[in-house]
């Protein structure tokens, strides 16, 4: 009886490892497609500040896409009229978008960084 639990162990060790691998393998994927999560969304915030700031045909479909995509992002409290800072002086709220939408854009990036490095094994 002893001799079988003996030869059982090496297949049990080796099963172990094996999930432990895939379960590493699982939580880098993760942590990758939460990093490509925090890129793009920042991608769309600095794309969205810099097609305001160059004064872009907003009636474009990509243009207004971007610029949609980067309202949602901006959570309101990186909103380009009403966020951190406002700039009262500023009608197109140029200022206001290239600020705001660049500090949102660092957060994610940072939140996004953290987040991998909590869940990357």
């Amino acid at each position: 009886m002893a001799d079988a639990e003996k030869s059982t162990e090496p297949r049990r060790a080796a099963r172990r490892d094996k999930v432990r691998s895939g379960g590493r393998t699982v939580r880098t994927k993760v942590a990758s497609a939460v990093w490509l999560v925090a890129v793009v969304c920042a991608l769309f915030l600095a794309v969205g500040a810099l097609l305001i700031a160059l004064k872009a045909n907003e009636n474009n479909a990509i243009v207004a896409f971007v610029l949609d995509v980067a309202e949602v992002l901006d959570l309101e409290v990186f909103s380009r009229e009403e966020g951190i800072f406002t700039f009262k002086d500023d009608p197109n709220n140029v200022r206001g978008a290239l600020v705001n939408w660049g500090i949102a854009a660092v957060a994610y990036l940072m939140v996004g960084k953290m987040l991998d490095r909590v869940i990357r094994p």
